[in-house]
């Protein structure tokens, strides 16, 4: 399996958030707040008209509804008030601590996001980052597409791989001819591949603990719009990691 096919698996995985009892104005809002998400959203209604506005969180066959057909059954994964998912903090960039959304969110990594651009994966990528250089221990892993991006975000590296304790590689596709400077531990992986070139992922292996791993991974479909997923799933972000060392052994050191 490629880092492609992992990308392809998650998005033939849609899951349905259902909001029940709830005006017309209410549901839209919860369609605007996810419409990034490989999320299918629907309104039904309680016989009874209770409890008061609600939404469930349920996931389905995905490979089969990818292909056009409905999920022959479909299972039951969270619920919250639909209060708690209108006025917490947008769910389109991963790792905030607002615990009355936890419970929906917490079932949303894996879940597909469509067109990001630029700003919105530098924001992703940042919240791994940041738990990397915090945590100081471990090995992060970043790719960036081209040499000519990696380069800038250099300042941003260096200081990482300065940390003693972290373990940092970035890997990039030779778009020009040197290599950027830099006097830090920092590994960079050149690699003539189109999965390199058109991939954008940041993988962090928590320092070896499960509960601190995460990762984003996301692809370029169209000019500067990226398709993907962030997990804090130990099992997903071992798979990255290691696949990642094992398919990529090319390493400039300066």
């Amino acid at each position: 399996m490629s880092l492609t096919e992992l990308i392809t698996g998650v998005e033939n995985h849609e899951k349905t958030l259902t909001v029940f009892n709830a005006d017309a104005d209410a549901v839209e809002a919860v369609r605007e707040r996810f419409h990034d998400r490989n999320l299918a959203v629907r309104t039904e209604r309680t016989e009874s008209g209770r409890p008061r506005a609600f939404v469930v969180l349920s996931a389905g066959d995905g490979a089969e509804e990818a292909a056009g057909g409905e999920s022959e059954e479909e299972s039951f994964v969270t619920a919250a008030s639909l209060d708690d998912v209108l006025s917490a903090r947008d769910p389109t960039e991963p790792g905030f601590d607002d615990t009355s959304y936890r419970p929906i969110l917490d079932h949303l990594d894996e879940t597909m996001f469509t067109s990001y651009d630029t700003r919105q994966m530098v924001a992703a990528s940042r919240e791994i980052e940041d738990r990397a250089w915090r945590l100081g221990r471990g090995s992060l892993h970043a790719g960036f597409q081209y040499l000519s991006i990696l380069e800038d975000q250099m300042d941003v590296y260096e200081r990482l791989a300065s940390k003693e304790g972290l373990e940092v590689h970035a890997y990039a596709y030779p778009d020009q001819d040197a290599v950027p400077d830099h006097d830090t531990d920092l590994t960079i992986h050149v690699e003539r591949t189109a999965e390199i070139e058109e991939s954008w992922f940041v993988a962090y292996d928590g320092g070896g603990v499960d509960v601190n791993k995460c990762a984003l991974l996301a692809e370029e479909r169209e000019p500067r719009k990226f398709y993907g997923f962030w997990t804090y799933d130990p099992n997903t972000v071992d798979w990255i990691v290691e696949y990642l060392e094992r398919s990529y052994g090319l390493v400039e050191s300066r």
